[in-house]
């Protein structure tokens, strides 16, 4: 049986160097364009433009994929990444490391030059004709799928087999948390998902769920779907790089926006620093909160916060642009992950945690529960006293809170992203 053609979308990553860091999906996509375009059989790259799909061989893609990976720095070790090395003297009460920690050698000019780059490379892309017959199409980042005109060339080509990753819903089922408008965008790349999937891969069985019920909504063909839980890097384990913090400090990680629950937080730590006053305490003995990510849409309420309240100034820290093994060492290094948000469609900061070895505390929602259930500890999302009690007993000396949820991940080993493409494969073989 001759090996099957599998041609990936790199559009997403080609645009997404303008960050730092990756986001979630884009590290989603970064594992999916190394894992296809390492395989065995005729290899294609993708990519979108507004004259129609533009065609690349596998050298010319493999080379793209290398550029982004090193335009985010994904590959240095926590002792190189300055973000890392400034983080960690901060919160572990040392001096900045100043000139130590010099900047990546990929800025923001080096990252635009590479996109410039790659995207010039796309120039020279054939079109679709190039495809065997049979050709996989595999696209797994929601990217132009708003557009349903970008995909009018699978009418075309009805041999070509479309496999789609869709990794959450929540633009639809909770609009209240997205941007003006974006509820009618994600309803517009289901409905193009829907007509052209042959196969659709979930990061979870609660979003497989939600993709059949909408389908099914839409009056369309049911699709088969594959749950595959997303892998955890190798660099998220207990040994490694970490410092030892002045103080009890807690990771909440992801894009700070709203449906994250940040505010929740941060109240919570208004009213740690409040109380505190009153006993005459300075705030500089409340534990430390490291919100990891970039800023979002839709955060008015939680930046005013930030910016504007004298009481959390101090203990709370916003890092972004840092390195995943920058990640994983302040995973280490921390005294337990938060992550109180109000929906998920994965959330893999708490299998990178509980890799880690950092105890979590996560909000009691259906796919927490999915990958977490057996080590962590779950709590309501709008109990802000359940919040506070449970950073005061994790963050006291000697903590028997935070030893019983230690405990529960000895012998913890996450997801791999082996494992991952293991439960894929149905999907990705077509």
């Amino acid at each position: 049986m001759p090996e099957t053609a599998i041609a990936f979308d790199l559009t997403r990553l080609i645009t997404r160097l303008r960050h730092a860091s990756p986001s979630g999906i884009d590290r989603v996509d970064l594992a999916y364009a190394r894992h296809v375009l390492a395989g065995a059989g005729p290899r294609f790259g993708l990519v979108s433009t507004g004259l129609g799909p533009r065609i690349l061989d596998r050298e010319t893609s493999e080379a793209i994929v290398a550029a982004v990976a090193a335009g985010w720095v994904e590959d240095i070790a926590a002792e190189a990444d300055p973000v890392y090395l400034r983080l960690a003297a901060r919160l572990a009460g040392r001096p900045d490391p100043g000139a130590a920690a010099r900047p990546a050698a990929s800025g923001p000019w080096g990252r635009r030059r590479v996109q410039a780059e790659t995207a010039g490379r796309t120039l020279r892309g054939t079109g679709v004709a190039a495809l065997p017959p049979g050709t996989l199409y595999v696209h797994t980042s929601h990217l132009r799928l708003d557009r349903p005109e970008r995909f009018d060339w699978l009418y075309d080509r009805p041999d070509i087999r479309p496999v789609f990753f869709v990794h959450d819903l929540i633009p639809i089922t909770h609009p209240e948390y997205g941007r003006p408008g974006e509820a009618g965008r994600h309803a517009e790349r289901m409905r193009t998902i829907a007509r052209h999937a042959h196969r659709i891969i979930v990061n979870s069985g609660d979003v497989g769920d939600q993709v059949s019920r909408h389908i099914a909504w839409l009056g369309l063909a049911p699709k088969p779907v594959t749950v595959a839980h997303l892998g955890v890097e190798p660099v998220f384990r207990p040994e490694g790089p970490g410092f030892a913090p002045e103080r009890p400090t807690f990771l909440v990680c992801g894009t700070i926006e709203p449906r994250k629950n940040h505010l929740l937080l941060l109240q919570a730590w208004r009213a740690m620093a409040e109380r505190r006053a009153g006993d005459g305490a300075s705030s500089r003995v409340l534990p430390r909160l490291v919100l990891v990510g970039r800023r979002g849409w839709e955060a008015e309420n939680i930046v005013d916060m930030l910016e504007r309240c004298a009481a959390i100034r101090e203990p709370v820290i916003e890092v972004s642009g840092l390195s995943t093994p920058g990640l994983a060492a302040l995973m280490r290094s921390a005294t337990a992950l938060l992550m109180p948000s109000f929906t998920e469609g994965y959330g893999l900061p708490v299998v990178e945690a509980a890799a880690s070895g950092l105890p979590v505390i996560a909000s009691d929602i259906p796919v927490h529960r999915e990958i977490g259930e057996g080590f962590a500890e779950f709590l309501d999302p709008l109990d802000g006293p359940g919040w506070i009690r449970a950073v005061e007993d994790l963050g006291a000396p000697g903590s028997a809170r935070r030893a019983t949820l230690a405990a529960r991940l000895d012998g913890y080993a996450g997801p791999s992203w082996a494992a991952h493409f293991a439960q894929a494969e149905e999907a990705l073989q077509g």
